[in-house]
């Protein structure tokens, strides 16, 4: 519900958006951009009205405050006076009115649970609510929700052994299909972080190991059992009595959406111009994390601005499109590549193309709701995407020509405004050469008078060109990814084309 206020980022040209509603941004009046917020943050004005005094807010006094003038609302437990930020919300004032004198966490967890609403409303802190439990995101203990059925069906389990050299951790899961993905392991200063997926639900363990270990860990996966192994070197050969201390929130299960992002430092080591304004980063994952990023997720990069944290998420590319390669070699390597584009007078964008080598920039766990499942059995796989849309196909373009093997045909429709702006266009052609099944149409907004390929917006007479169903056997995939106005166009065309909703994927973050 709270987004952070950025009138230039995204612009109407980009897809770097996290909000999987409906929402819409709303013309913001002039100087009520994301950095008037932050000045108005720091210029020691009392937002709360409270002069700094701090309260414990009753639900019927929290219901009193339920006006544009006068509006609190409650966020996992703090109260906030959102009433100094109403201009400066992107999604507008309707938006947070939803939630006016009243508890906002599932509003806000719908569209944009990876904001750091701490930071971006910190002077706007009211108190905390009287008699409700805060689940703080620094670390406060919090047990599995034992009475969900679905939750007790997957709840896991772990043990270690050790030997002279090396200490195991071995967590046993109930779910059969665990793959590398599932697993994001971060060890750091002595602290083990280990989260696994299990579908709508994270386990994680969190530990202050007892004694040193080398930063390297390795990581083995039977899926078949549910078992997961994460080998740890001893430093010396010394006999543990224990694996270590418990850190917030070690040995819970909880589900995806209410576990707060976990962000590690990572390097930047390359950097690559595509266009005139686009470029791939690769950023080097520290020594001791295992990850990889599911196809079609993405994950969120967190720079502080004047003292506010700015999150914005990117889905990884592969730096290829060849299917040849297997996917997992280039996880192997602890790399990241981000295709960015840079909008000067954006909030993030201009931060990370500053960024010079060998600098850091703190990336989240990936987050996303694509299964590759859903390609299985596909014949004809469509993708649609706009501008920088194209990243999240990058990876689905590779899985399918390299794994679904009843695969006849994958096309790719690419908006862009004109040639100059096209993403990859060689690498996109050569593809064309290599696998028949690989086809692109170029589509262009603002074409040149020497183009020759198809020209304008997506509609329905567009695609009624391209995606007829036609006959005998025929199970189709849809991918869709740009700005929201093209995507959710994109999405009613395909319906009234009489495509089912099992049968598309909007990429929406």
């Amino acid at each position: 519900m709270l987004g952070v206020p950025a009138p230039s980022f995204p612009t109407p040209a980009s897809q770097q958006r996290a909000s999987s509603s409906g929402r819409n941004k709303v013309p913001l009046k002039p100087g009520r951009s994301l950095m008037d917020w932050i000045r108005l943050t720091k210029s020691g004005k009392d937002l709360t009205g409270l002069r700094g005094r701090l309260l414990e807010v009753t639900e019927k006094e929290l219901a009193k405050h339920n006006r544009k003038e006068d509006c609190w609302m409650c966020i996992r437990g703090l109260v906030y006076n959102v009433t100094p930020y109403m201009e400066y919300h992107p999604g507008g004032e309707e938006e947070l009115m939803k939630a006016a004198g009243a508890d906002g966490t599932d509003l806000f967890d719908q569209v944009h649970r990876w904001v750091n609403y701490e930071s971006m409303l910190k002077e706007c802190l009211v108190g905390k609510m009287a008699n409700k439990l805060i689940p703080s995101i620094k670390g406060v203990f919090s047990t599995p929700n034992t009475c969900d059925k679905s939750a007790r069906a997957v709840s896991p389990r772990y043990d270690w052994f050790q030997t002279e050299a090396d200490v195991t951790v071995v967590i046993y899961v109930k779910q059969k299909d665990i793959t590398s993905e599932s697993v994001i392991v971060d060890l750091e200063d002595g602290v083990l972080r280990i989260e696994v997926i299990l579908n709508e639900y994270t386990y994680l363990l969190h530990i202050e190991l007892s004694h040193e270990v080398d930063n390297d860990s390795s990581v083995h996966i039977a899926g078949a059992v549910g078992k997961i192994e994460v080998k740890l070197k001893k430093m010396n050969s010394n006999t543990w009595r224990d694996l270590g201390n418990p850190l917030g929130c070690h040995n819970t299960l909880m589900k995806k959406t209410e576990r707060e992002l976990f962000f590690r430092k990572c390097k930047l080591v390359s950097v690559a111009e595509i266009t005139y304004n686009t470029k791939v980063f690769c950023l080097q994952l520290p020594q001791g994390t295992h990850l990889q990023v599911p196809v079609g997720h993405h994950v969120y990069l967190k720079h502080s601005i004047k003292g506010t944290e700015i999150i914005r998420p990117y889905t990884p590319i592969t730096h290829y499109l060849e299917p040849c390669v297997e996917e997992t070699s280039q996880n192997s390597s602890g790399s990241v590549y981000l295709m960015i584009k840079i909008y000067p007078s954006g909030v993030l964008t201009p931060q990370i193309d500053s960024l010079q080598i060998g600098e850091f920039v703190c990336m989240s766990n990936p987050d996303g709701t694509f299964q590759t499942s859903q390609l299985l059995g596909v014949t004809d796989l469509f993708l649609l995407a706009a501008g920088t849309g194209f990243t999240p196909m990058v990876k689905v373009i590779n899985f399918s020509l390299r794994t679904v093997p009843c695969l006849r045909k994958c096309k790719l429709l690419f908006f862009n405004k004109t040639e100059d702006d096209i993403l990859w266009r060689e690498k996109v052609e050569e593809l064309e050469l290599m696998d028949k099944r690989f086809s692109t149409e170029f589509i262009l907004s603002e074409p040149s008078d020497g183009w020759n390929g198809k020209f304008g917006r997506i509609s329905l007479q567009l695609l009624s060109e391209i995606l007829t169903r036609p006959p005998g056997e025929f199970k189709p995939f849809i991918c869709i990814c740009g700005p929201r106005p093209f995507t959710e166009e994109g999405v009613r065309c395909v319906q009234e084309l009489g495509y089912l909703k099992e049968e598309m994927h909007a990429f929406t973050g």
